[in-house]
């Protein structure tokens, strides 16, 4: 009876661990991205999305993202925002630039949950290239050199698709190494 018992609890303690593992879709600065949280919830948690996540906060944009969605979030890491010249980041936080921030954030939003394979399927349909319209009314240019996606912005720049697939409950997330910038 004993043994029973204790194979009992190491099978549910398995099958615990095993959906425990199963939910967690990948893990993005340091800790899991679940598929059952929204993209906040998620961001909130990755190591490499601080300064994201205080752009979010500062322009009011959290409850939009905590909506039903879908989104497309382009995410740049803390070393995308570090990248940028010397105080934009502090200037762009400041309460009488949100309009800017909420412009630039918004550039990384496309309404709709698109992954690789649809980026991809887009960027082959388009010959190359896909054309997407950003919430903020702004375009990216999405390519592909091999598996790799890469988006052009409007200002010349260009982002690399560094973890691509970030299933959200609210839509999915693709980490980028460059903040985007619309005209």
């Amino acid at each position: 009876m004993k043994v029973v018992k204790f194979a009992a609890v190491v099978l549910a303690a398995s099958l615990s661990a095993v959906a425990l593992t199963a939910s967690a879709q990948v893990m993005v600065g340091g800790a899991p991205m679940y598929s059952s949280k929204d993209i906040i919830d998620n961001a909130v948690n990755s190591k490499d999305h601080t300064t994201l996540v205080a752009a979010v906060k500062a322009a009011g944009l959290v409850d939009t993202l905590k909506s039903p969605g879908p989104f497309t979030v382009f995410a740049p890491t803390n070393a995308a925002f570090a990248a940028l010249p010397s105080g934009t980041v502090d200037t762009l936080l400041k309460p009488e630039n949100k309009p800017a921030l909420t412009k630039v954030l918004t550039y990384h939003v496309v309404a709709g949950k698109m992954d690789s394979a649809a980026l991809s399927r887009a960027i082959d349909a388009g010959g190359g290239k896909a054309t997407l319209t950003e919430v903020s009314g702004g375009t990216l240019v999405a390519t592909k050199s091999g598996s790799m996606i890469m988006l052009s912005d409007e200002s010349g720049g260009m982002a690399h698709v560094t973890i691509a697939d970030v299933v959200q409950s609210n839509g999915v997330i693709h980490v980028i190494d460059k903040v985007l910038l619309p005209k």
